[in-house]
């Protein structure tokens, strides 16, 4: 085959989203860059929850400006360089890189030929990756999550984080039915983690009494491996597994911010689906639980406060995971006899935010399931909460798309809050 004909086949990039979150340890990483357009995409990839372990320095100046520096200085361990030069140059250039690199850097190169002789050569000369510019943020959190996983190590599983827009709405037994509808419908291993440490109910909603559980998690997580990761697991099933709080109040539990990220590492690496029970607290381990979870699902009930607290909420989320799925709701207990309430459509239309689920007043059947320390499922099943209960549960693992409400004609509620928060 002729070198023309090499040139026209397309180097592949990896363009494609992260459907889940990698696990990018704590490196440092310094890109080199002759546009600055360039340059920009790197610096807000920084800003994506995958990378917030890592310790990030962008400047102009390409191959030759990275050369100079670390003529005197070690390099980090990951370089990212720029070249506009053409093949023969390139090489030329990174030759001259490869001189002044340490064993173990890592070096990313981003070209604008589209040119596999080119990247073949890379390769052999040790460069990690070769991306064609234009490149958005997802290639280049894509090719360096690529470089600092184990292609032979099982997939990471997926994190979901549960939290209320109020207390008593009922996030918590929405995520503990959840956990459990995964595991016994979807057949996918879960471990379900009680974050409310002093007053927890995963322990009472399961008919569980472990000795351990997530609050030694916390308090020692340079113990957690996994074979201490079994040990404070309480077995519900052959395939779900609970974190339970302690529940009590006479002592105080207090970790450090690097601990519930390590237990996320631990449990995410050992099971397909990490279901996180957060309590109604804004405090940061509680944000950055948010922040690190592949889903966000916020519970809520038909009125005015939960309106007001979910919008927060979203937005605060929706600015903070540009790269992620948007938060899912959950509008819980519709139909509240007596109650004024909010339509769905219109609290979802204040949200711009279609409800993932949409589940009636059954104050007999949940009363039942808790008092009895089971799942609706396990119970004479109310079809009407059931068919919510698996609809959420596909849309969160991933097995189905959310469903559409369709749209109100009249949305008073709507334009009025709308107007109330563009005056804020």
């Amino acid at each position: 085959m002729s070198e023309a004909a090499y040139q026209e086949e397309p180097v592949m990039n990896v363009a494609e989203p992260v459907s889940q979150a990698l696990s990018i340890p704590r490196i440092s990483i310094h890109g080199f860059f002759e546009d600055p357009a360039c340059a920009q995409v790197l610096e807000s990839a920084t800003t994506d929850r995958r990378l917030s372990k890592t310790h990030t320095s962008v400047q102009l100046g390409g191959i030759p400006a990275a050369v100079e520096q670390f003529a005197s200085a070690p390099t980090p361990n990951l370089i990212i360089v720029e070249s506009r030069a053409g093949r023969e140059g390139m090489l030329a250039e990174l030759g001259r890189l490869a001189e002044v690199c340490d064993a173990g850097t890592k070096v990313v190169v981003i070209g604008h030929l589209n040119d596999v002789v080119l990247y073949r050569e890379m390769v052999r000369q040790g460069v990690s990756e070769y991306i064609v510019a234009p490149y958005n943020q997802m290639q280049i959190i894509n090719s360096i999550a690529s470089l600092y996983n184990d292609p032979d190590v099982s997939p990471v599983g997926r994190v979901f984080a549960f939290v209320g827009a109020k207390g008593g709405v009922g996030s918590s037994t929405i995520a503990h039915n959840i956990g459990w509808v995964i595991s016994d419908s979807l057949n996918e291993d879960a471990v379900i983690a009680d974050l409310d440490i002093p007053f927890g109910t995963a322990g009472l909603n399961f008919n569980q009494d472990p000795t351990q559980g997530i609050a030694e998690a916390l308090t020692s997580p340079d113990r957690l491996d996994e074979v201490f990761l079994e040990r404070l697991l309480s077995k519900c099933t052959d395939r779900l597994s609970l974190f339970a709080a302690p529940a009590v109040i006479d002592r105080d539990f207090e970790w450090e911010d690097s601990a519930l990220e390590a237990v996320i590492d631990v449990v995410r690496r050992q099971v397909p689906c990490f279901v996180m029970d957060i309590p109604h607290v804004w405090t940061p381990w509680a944000r950055q639980a948010m922040l690190m979870a592949d889903d966000v699902v916020i519970t809520a009930e038909p009125d005015l406060a939960n309106l007001r607290n979910t919008k927060n909420l979203v937005d605060v989320l929706k600015a903070a995971r540009k790269n992620d799925n948007p938060p899912r709701l959950v509008l819980n207990k519709v139909g509240m006899t007596k109650r004024p309430e909010i339509s769905p459509v219109d609290f979802a239309g204040a949200l711009q935010l279609e409800p993932s689920a949409i589940i009636p007043y059954e104050p007999v059947v949940f009363g039942t399931a808790a008092n009895n320390g089971q799942m609706i499922d396990e119970m004479e099943k109310s079809d009407r909460v059931s068919e919510q209960l698996h609809g959420l549960a596909r849309v969160v693992a991933g097995r189905s798309e959310a469903p559409v409400i369709r749209k109100s004609m009249f949305a008073p509620l709507l334009e009025k809050f709308s107007r109330k928060k563009g005056a804020n």
